[in-house]
């Protein structure tokens, strides 16, 4: 019988009253009374809803009504609490890309809540593991798969309000919530881990005296652990294997109340916002931890396949992956876009985050084949009110063809900018490249950005990020070193444009070791003296190792853990020093592109580009393969965006001069009319920085040690 037509059961089933509820909201919701639940599906004939409101026996129960492919049902008698799942009747045919199968218990994909972990029985699996294209599988999976909890949506949020920090005062601090909190002394054992934990206040006190205004945490949306992984004796850690779009991870919740990861995630929010740091997600709506055609039956495959993801339209029984993963989300479907943003409104009005960092986000930019900046997806973002509004962050790639959209996201969108990590690195390693490049990188990417009336802060800038080499290893090791993941060193980039300083690995090299210092603060500097959002690594502030890792993805280990005991100070005290002075200094950090143009009549331009020897760089000095010097001068007299109340923006002008070579360079400092005297602020060369030193005559050369940075700041003359 088809699924409009069939007829509402009693309203008494067994010892559950159901009553025909609502369309909407879909998902499980409490009232105060009951709870209305209501779940998608196109394909199916009819739905159960199956209850577990103790460790009894398990009640199904069929949802009443269906409007509109949404099956329906409001069960008075229901408390948070209770878990539950569904059970689609339907076709199962995978070869016209039909999965379902009433054996196998689906967990709600509104769930809020989300009990328990798969275990890898062949029960989850919706067909006979030992013929995979055969009938489906009779095995009952409810006692291998986790479970939706019914949670009460109360929280006290006190005078909690979002921060809304502006995108060019932003410093955005990438870390794991169990990663940066495993080993902390000071984090008591039962918050270790937890959200709990990352909002413990000696977490807080670090994040704060570092001087960030974001924390990005990796993914927290409830995520399974592959089976390939679990056989390895490993773990998905870093969590890019969402199946709960709504649901804060179980295993991050210190206590083991039902639904109690709601409330801690709630928590640690409001405790980091009243700390005035933002909350940002690392959210993968590109795929589901289902997995390709031999994965399991966990939720979206058995409500509505087809619906839920895109299929390859030669042969249905496949998937169209463009993410690596086995499976790609359907974004082109309207029920798949509606999850995609009734999940982000959630997390923005209940839970209260500032803002997304989208995983693999060309995935979803996709229409027929092509990523289409024009795309559905960017139309929703862009007409909502609410998501419109957050930190939108893309990963501009994936791995399908034509993938790479580094520049081409529309405007609200930053993007992580992998230009700048690449031109970056290869820089400082002494790369043989034209050195306009690192110029349009060290001023924001305007060659990216401008084009499409977007600012110098749709760049996120980063040097390392989760996915690749620490700082320490970026600047330790020429090659990955991945045994560990149990893939014979296969998996991972092999493209990190490292150097390993002449030695690969730990070493008692002095000379070694120090290179490797000064290279870290190189990177350091540039990072954050360069226009645009920097992105700081969790950990690299403390000389955080990977011992050449680049692929940390399986490792809930000491491997990717923060080490607390070993903290590298001088690093330490010059990543706070440097972020406090980008903090200070407005030049730096500035809401328009460079122009080379005067606009309060000072005589000089907004930027000027050095050779060492003084002159101003020409055509020819930019294309220039083996340059590896070039000085910077940044006119804080020149700022063009006034202040928030319309008040004109001066600051201190300065001079960078940048040296890759393996040997000591001379500069001369600019002569007038760009300035008079120079102060050095900052030298790389030192392990810390120094009080300012005595003011230099302008004309005058100076030395800068091989690979370095040296910052002056023009003074009016010496001090009387």
């Amino acid at each position: 019988m088809h699924a409009a037509n069939r007829r509402a059961p009693p309203l008494q089933c067994g010892l559950v009253i159901v009553w025909p509820g609502r369309p909407h909201p879909l998902g499980a919701h409490y009232d105060g009374s009951g709870v209305n639940l209501a779940v998608f599906s196109e394909v199916a004939d009819s739905v159960d809803v199956c209850l577990y409101p103790d460790d009894g026996e398990e009640i199904c129960v069929p949802l009443p009504e269906v409007t509109g492919h949404v099956w329906h049902g409001y069960l008075p008698d229901a408390q948070p609490g209770w878990r539950y799942g569904f059970r689609v009747h339907g076709p199962y045919a995978p070869s016209q890309g039909l999965r379902c199968n009433p054996s196998k218990l689906l967990i709600d994909p509104y769930a809020k809540a989300i009990e328990g972990d798969v275990t890898w029985d062949d029960a989850v699996f919706g067909f006979d593991t030992r013929h995979p294209h055969s009938a489906a599988s009779p095995a009952d999976s409810a006692p291998f798969v986790p479970k939706g909890v019914i949670v009460a949506p109360y929280f006290d949020w006190g005078m909690d309000r979002p921060l809304h920090h502006p995108w060019h005062e932003t410093v955005i601090y990438e870390t794991h919530v169990k990663g940066l909190t495993a080993r902390h002394p000071a984090v008591p054992e039962a918050l270790r881990g937890t959200f709990l934990g990352v909002s413990h206040p000696a977490i807080i006190e670090h994040l704060g005296t570092l001087g960030v205004t974001a924390i990005e945490l990796l993914p927290v949306h409830q995520f399974l652990h592959d089976q390939f992984l679990v056989e390895r004796g490993l773990t998905n850690y870093w969590g890019y294997n969402s199946y709960g779009y709504f649901a804060p991870h179980n295993a991050y919740a210190a206590r083991g109340q039902r639904g109690q990861q709601v409330h801690e995630f709630k928590t640690m929010v409001r405790l980091l916002h009243e700390a005035g740091i933002e909350v940002i997600l690392d959210v993968v709506y590109n795929h589901t931890g289902e997995g390709g055609r031999g994965g399991p039956t966990l939720c979206f495959r058995g409500l509505d396949n087809a619906a839920y993801y895109r299929l390859d339209p030669e042969d249905p029984s496949r998937y169209t992956d463009y993410t690596g993963t086995g499976n790609s989300l359907n974004a082109m479907h309207p029920q798949v876009l509606q999850l995609i943003m009734d999940s982000l409104r959630y997390w923005v009005e209940e839970m209260h985050v500032d803002g997304f960092r989208f995983d693999l986000a060309a995935t979803l930019a996709r229409e027929l084949h092509d990523v289409d900046r024009l795309s559905a997806f960017f139309d929703l973002i862009h007409q909502d009110p609410v998501v419109s509004r957050v930190k939108l962050i893309a990963e501009p790639w994936d791995v399908g063809e034509g993938g790479y959209q580094v520049g081409n996201f529309p405007v609200l969108w930053t993007e992580w900018n992998g230009k700048y990590r690449d031109a970056v690195r290869d820089y400082w390693r002494g790369e043989s490249s034209t050195i306009d490049d690192l110029a349009y990188r060290l001023t924001g990417s305007s060659d990216l950005y401008e084009w499409s009336g977007r600012r110098p802060f749709a760049s996120i800038n980063f040097v390392t990020a989760h996915d690749g080499f620490t700082l320490l290893d970026l600047v330790s090791y020429d090659t990955k070193h991945n045994e560990a993941n149990g893939d014979h060193n296969r998996d991972g980039t092999d493209d990190n444009r490292s150097w390993n300083c002449g030695v690969e690995g730990p070493t008692d090299d002095a000379a070694v070791n120090e290179l490797r210092d000064r290279q870290r603060r190189n990177f350091l500097t540039t990072l954050l003296l360069s226009q645009g959002v920097p992105m700081l690594l969790g950990g690299d502030e403390l000389g955080r190792t990977q011992l050449g890792n680049n692929n940390g993805y399986c490792q809930d280990n000491e491997l990717s853990w923060h080490d607390w005991e070993v903290v590298d100070d001088d690093l330490l005290a010059f990543t706070r020093w440097l972020i406090g002075f980008r903090r200070q200094h407005p030049v730096f950090r500035r809401r328009r592109f460079f122009h080379g143009m005067t606009l309060h009549g000072g005589g000089i331009t907004d930027i000027g580009w050095f050779q060492p020897s003084g002159e101003m760089m020409d055509g020819g000095a930019w294309e220039v393969a083996y340059a590896k010097s070039i000085g910077v001068f940044l006119n804080g007299d020149e700022i063009p965006e006034p202040g928030p109340r319309g008040e004109r923006i001066d600051d201190d002008s300065f001079y960078l001069a940048l040296n890759s070579w393996d040997q000591e360079i001379g500069f001369v400092l600019p002569c007038p009319p760009w300035g008079d005297w120079w102060q050095e602020v900052l030298d790389t060369a030192r392990p810390r920085p120094v009080p300012p030193q005595e003011p230099v005559r302008a004309c005058t050369e100076i030395l800068a040690a091989p690979r370095s940075v040296l910052v002056f700041k023009r003074v009016a003359g010496p001090a009387a």
